[in-house]
C-alpha cells in the first residue's frame, strides 16, 4: 500500500514533469534565449508551485543537456554546440520520417486542417519576415505530423530533440529566405494528404537533413 510519503513523492516527481514541460515550451516558444537566466523563485511563482520541483525539473533538463548549472550562479538555458545541434538533427530526421510514413497512414481531415493552417501560417510570418512567428509555426507544423503519428514513444523521443532544434532554428532564421522554409512544408503535406506513407518518410527525411546541410555550412 502507497502511504503518505510515498503519494508525496509521486506528486511532485508529477509536478516536476508539468514544470519540465512548461520551461522547455518557454525555452521553444524563444521566451527564454540561450543563456537566459532560470530563477527557481520566479517559475514557482509563475507556475504556482513550491521550488522543489522546480528544483527538480531543472536537474532533468541539466542532465539532458538543456540547461546549465554553476554553483552560486543558478541556472541558465544553455547553448548547444554546433556538432550537438548537428547530431541531433540528424537523429530527428529519421524520427519524423518514421513520423510521416506513420501520419500519412493514420491522418484525419482535421490533421489536415491543422496543417494546411500551420502552413499558411509560415506562408504569411515570412511575408513579414518575423523570424520567431516562422519558428513557433514551423515547431507546431511538424509537432502536429508527430502527433498524427499516434505513437507515444515517438512523441517523447522527439520531444527530447525538439528544444535543440528550435535553438537551430531560432539561431539562423534570420540569415535565411524565410519563403524558402515555409514553402519546402508543401511536399510533405501534400504526401501525408494523398496518403503516400513512403513519400512522407522521405520528404521528412530529406527535410531535415537538408536543412542541415543549408545552415551548417554558413557556420
Amino acid at each position: 500500500m502507497t502511504n503518505t510519503r510515498d503519494t508525496r513523492l509521486i506528486e511532485r516527481s508529477v509536478l516536476s514533469e508539468v514544470v519540465k514541460d512548461q520551461i522547455l515550451q518557454w525555452i521553444m516558444e524563444g521566451e527564454l534565449e540561450p543563456g537566459a537566466r532560470i530563477v527557481e523563485t520566479r517559475v514557482a511563482r509563475d507556475l504556482g508551485t513550491s521550488q522543489a520541483p522546480v528544483r527538480e525539473a531543472l536537474r532533468d533538463l541539466a542532465a539532458q543537456g538543456f540547461v546549465e548549472m554553476k554553483p552560486h550562479q543558478g541556472a541558465r538555458v544553455r547553448q548547444p554546440t554546433m556538432e550537438e545541434l548537428t547530431e541531433a538533427i540528424e537523429v530527428r530526421a529519421e524520427l519524423e520520417a518514421l513520423a510521416g510514413r506513420l501520419a500519412a497512414e493514420r491522418r484525419t481531415d482535421q490533421c489536415l486542417v491543422d496543417l494546411q493552417e500551420l502552413f499558411v501560417a509560415m506562408q504569411e510570418a515570412a511575408d513579414r519576415g518575423d523570424a520567431h512567428d516562422h519558428a513557433v509555426m514551423n515547431t507546431r507544423f511538424h509537432a502536429r505530423i508527430v502527433d498524427a503519428a499516434h505513437n507515444r514513444t515517438l512523441e517523447r523521443l522527439w520531444s527530447m530533440l525538439e528544444p535543440f532544434s528550435r535553438t537551430y532554428f531560432t539561431a539562423t532564421a534570420p540569415g535565411v529566405d524565410l519563403h524558402w522554409l515555409a514553402n519546402r512544408h508543401q511536399g510533405v503535406l501534400d504526401a501525408i494528404r494523398d496518403q503516400d506513407p513512403a513519400r512522407a518518410e522521405q520528404i521528412m527525411r530529406s527535410h531535415a537533413l537538408e536543412i542541415t546541410t543549408a545552415l551548417v555550412v554558413d557556420e
